[in-house]
């Protein structure tokens, strides 16, 4: 029986402390969620994938061997039938059973081959930049969680702060009415100012809830996973104008790496295309035995060639091949143009939308303070009797709009920072030095 009890005790214990908020920076989620997240995995699989094309093109360069085992028996004993066949095999059919190899050396394409390897060397190059932006892009959801996450505390905090003086509030105008210092109307708006603070408490622990929720999906954490997540550093200051950004984003960004890498090997593929309307050479030879022949043919054999393949007609098949390498290579090229356009339009929008969160900052902590000012004034003549609850609800209205809009501006500055240092191309840097903004520097 004392095991028992003992047993339940050690799996409370357990439980408490597996509730216990899991503290985490803003950098540790971060490299939490780049070796954990799925899309992460699958972006590099998808590179290694790519990179074995790179080596099924560049094995035309080696000798390429087969194996060939035959048994044949013709339909009339005469000799054999007489027949014309490709390369070195055998000019005739023959009862026989016979093992033998094939050694194929390319000796040139005229450049095919080569532009066909270059080709998707770049393409994987390309995917590997993609994979970059992937991770950039998995990094600025993650910042996103955890700032919802530290606005949704903070926010909290208002909350319950807000309620514990509203029911303040409710209980002193209770004991006031008792004694005909206050009027019913007074305990109505004391009690309706309580309920709406409910109200924004609710709200408050529902949004920290789903935060976690969306952290936890982003670190594949078990449900229910709580975090206390460790507020970053203040980022740098902004810069004056974004024409240094613009550059920025034009030379770091990945999704441009990625299609000036695509458009180069779109570029190569046309050369390849065009190769195939020119000669192949290559070097060929054969050797085997026949254990069981016609006697007429020799047990071993061995050959070896030089043939040239010359394509002279094929329907008009390589050049439509060609004119598509060239129509999607300039496909590539008009789409390269319009994402530095896009990322021009991006990177200009996530410095005016940084730039006014921080004037919108210094506005609502100017805002907070006058209107913990008027909150001070209003309850020292509310006390003093010379007002009535109305005033002072007024009042404690307008200073937990001022603290809810002063955080929310705050978290909302943080990630519109995280967006500019996205949309420049700085996440990976950014997360690289300690988490600090690069931008500006």
């Amino acid at each position: 029986m004392k095991r028992l009890v003992l047993t339940f005790l050690l799996a409370a214990i357990a439980a408490h402390a597996g509730d216990k908020p899991r503290t985490l920076s803003l950098g540790e989620a971060r490299a939490l969620v780049l070796k954990r997240h799925p899309r992460i995995n699958a972006a590099d699989l998808t590179v290694r994938a790519t990179e074995e094309i790179v080596k099924q093109n560049r094995a035309a360069y080696l000798p390429q061997v087969q194996g060939i085992a035959a048994g044949v028996v013709t339909s009339e004993h005469t000799g054999g039938i007489r027949a014309s066949t490709d390369a070195l095999q055998l000019a005739g059919v023959y009862d026989r059973a016979s093992g033998a190899l094939n050694v194929t050396q390319l000796i040139t394409d005229f450049g095919r081959t080569s532009n066909l390897t270059a080709s998707s060397r770049l393409r994987a190059e390309a995917e590997a930049k993609n994979a970059q932006f992937t991770r950039a892009q998995i990094l600025l959801e993650t910042d996103a969680a955890c700032y919802a996450i530290l606005q949704a505390q903070a926010l909290l905090g208002v909350a319950e702060q807000t309620v514990k003086t509203r029911r303040l509030l409710r209980d002193n105008t209770v004991s006031l009415q008792k004694n005909q210092l206050k009027s019913a109307i007074d305990v109505s708006f004391a009690e309706v100012n309580a309920r709406d603070a409910e109200l924004l408490l609710a709200r408050s622990q529902n949004d920290l809830k789903s935060a976690h929720a969306t952290l936890a999906r982003l670190l594949l954490d078990p449900e229910n996973s709580e975090y206390h997540v460790v507020s970053p550093q203040q980022p740098v200051a902004l810069p004056s104008k974004p024409d240094g950004l613009i550059q920025m984003a034009l030379n770091l960004r990945p999704e441009l790496a990625k299609l000036r890498l695509e458009r180069d090997a779109a570029q190569k593929f046309v050369k390849a295309e065009n190769a195939l309307s020119r000669p192949r050479l290559t070097l060929q030879g054969t050797a085997g035995t026949m254990p069981w022949r016609d006697r007429s043919l020799d047990q071993n054999y061995a050959a070896a060639g030089v043939v040239l393949t010359w394509p002279l007609f094929t329907g008009g098949l390589n050049t439509a091949r060609q004119n598509e390498a060239e129509l999607r290579a300039q496909a590539a090229e008009q789409a390269l143009k319009d994402q530095e356009a896009a990322i021009t339009r991006d990177v200009q929008i996530a410095w005016l939308n940084a730039t006014n969160a921080l004037e919108r900052l210094n506005i609502t902590a100017k805002l907070r303070e006058q209107s913990a000012q008027a909150y001070s004034l209003a309850e020292a003549r509310f006390q003093a009797g010379s007002s009535s609850v109305v005033e002072l609800s007024q009042a404690q209205l307008t200073l937990t709009a001022a603290e809810i809009n002063q955080t929310t501006t705050r978290y909302e500055y943080l990630l519109r920072r995280s967006i500019l240092d996205f949309q420049t191309g700085v996440m990976m840097r950014a997360f690289a030095g300690a988490n600090e903004s690069s931008i500006g520097r």
